[in-house]
């Protein structure tokens, strides 16, 4: 019998998991967009895992076996949104339980862990991220049951260290939730490094094309936590659409171009700017000079991402100035697209926010880097 090795991921996902329909010979998955599924004559499912569009659909599945794919894990959900994959999380949790999440991270969670955890009976500890010493002294050993990780840490980019968080968490009896959003499985697998739990906005980078509200989760194993999280999502009806969930599977055929195009233009724009006269830093974790750029080394492989921010000198007003001059990039919220984006992030997140408001946040796309180089160039001077 013919050997098959097993193909390299990139291929796996760039060729939609080899998808072929026996029925047309189609290459591409088709549309279902059906709530509900037929019984046979003695009142059994014609098909037993599909029931009722609020807990399943067959759409969800391609998108969701590619993920499984991507962060090698056993098994993946799609939910509606990033904020309901997260959420679905600290759901499955039960009163008294502890949690632990970093100070610098992405700011609606972060406001919605501290509202949701005093109302539903959790205890929350936030720690400074670039800390490891911290983590460790806020773990509370046999009752923090989730320690949650963010990095890069949306928008300083600090780096945390995955595999030493493990190691801290595991002491306490605790797991260990990543949100790889900005890493991206093409650069982390957080799973590898000893994770239980993947999270992503799919919304960003997965999808890639501005066009899909989405999150998703991958576990390492389907035990009783997972269950949980899967009851969550099914009672709660946080599911995706039917064609929000094709559109998903759609971009991620081109996640491995898009975000090595992306880092490779970011770390050239870092370096382009890195000392700058009208610039206070650049935080990019591919910078040697970055805090975190040894740990980013050892853990994102392959390139640093496509998310940069630049401190400018002159405080906010001296910010907005230079986004509002910009004209390649485009001024608005969100990350990971084609397009390169630019945001005053204080203004986004409000007088509580932690954010320097002189701190401009850069998603960078699939344009030419020289473009993008002389429109911030332009804007600074």
């Amino acid at each position: 019998m013919e050997h098959k090795k097993k193909q390299q991921v990139e291929t796996s996902i760039a060729q939609g998991m080899h998808f072929i329909d026996r029925m047309t010979g189609a290459v591409i998955p088709p549309l279902q967009p059906s709530t509900t599924f037929a019984r046979d004559e003695d009142y059994q499912l014609l098909a037993p895992q599909h029931s009722y569009g609020r807990d399943d659909n067959p759409s969800f599945g391609p998108a969701e076996r590619m993920l499984a794919r991507l962060e090698d894990g056993e098994d993946a959900l799609l939910f509606s949104s990033g904020m309901a994959a997260a959420m679905a999380v600290i759901q499955a949790l039960k009163p008294g339980d502890h949690v632990v999440a970093p100070a610098v991270m992405y700011w609606g969670l972060r406001n919605w862990l501290g509202h949701f955890c005093d109302n539903w009976g959790l205890e929350l500890d936030l720690f400074a991220p670039s800390d490891m010493d911290d983590l460790a002294r806020k773990v509370k050993k046999g009752r923090t049951r989730i320690v949650w990780i963010e990095t890069p840490c949306n928008p300083t980019w600090d780096v945390i260290d995955i595999a030493q968080a493990v190691n801290i968490a595991r002491d306490a009896g605790a797991r260990v939730v990543v949100d790889s959003t900005v890493a991206t499985p093409v650069l982390t697998r957080p799973l590898a490094l000893g994770a239980d739990i993947v999270m992503h906005s799919a919304t960003k980078y997965l999808n890639g094309h501005g066009d899909v509200v989405a999150g998703a989760l991958v576990t390492a194993r389907q035990d009783e936590f997972w269950e949980r999280i899967c009851a969550v999502r099914a009672e709660g009806g946080a599911i995706l659409g039917t064609f929000e969930a094709w559109l998903l599977q759609r971009g991620m055929r081109t996640l491995f171009l898009r975000v090595r195009r992306a880092s490779e233009s970011a770390m050239r724009i870092a370096h382009h700017f890195e000392g700058h006269k009208k610039l206070e830093a650049v935080l990019y974790p591919g910078l040697e000079s970055h805090p975190g750029h040894a740990i980013a080394a050892g853990q994102m492989q392959g390139g640093f991402g496509g998310m940069l921010s630049l401190r400018i000198k002159g405080g906010e007003k001296a910010a907005l100035n230079v986004a509002c001059k910009c004209s390649v990039f485009v001024r608005a919220t969100s990350l990971g697209g084609v397009e390169s984006l630019i945001e005053h992030r204080y203004s986004i997140e409000g007088a509580n926010s932690p954010i320097p408001k002189d701190l401009l946040r850069l998603s960078i796309g699939i344009e030419d880097v020289t473009d993008l180089i002389e429109d911030l160039q332009q804007a600074l001077t």
